[in-house]
């Protein structure tokens, strides 16, 4: 590999290095509640799309016999 692609490549890896200081992980009780949160609207969205399924397939059934 010449010097400029190993160069580019450390400076690549460096730039990596740098942005992940930059991250603020969550603590563990803030990441409990999003996950709770997270867990609990795709419960809601999930029975949501299953209703709108249920009652657009008895639509179709009753238009159809």
């Amino acid at each position: 590999m010449p010097n400029k692609e190993k160069a580019s490549v450390k400076k690549f890896f460096d730039g990596v290095k740098a942005e992940f200081k930059k991250i603020i992980w969550p603590d563990q009780n803030t990441l409990l509640k999003q996950s709770i949160a997270v867990v609990g609207v795709s419960i809601v969205i999930g029975a949501l799309i299953a209703l709108i399924d249920t009652v657009v397939q008895f639509g179709v059934n009753f238009l159809t016999m």
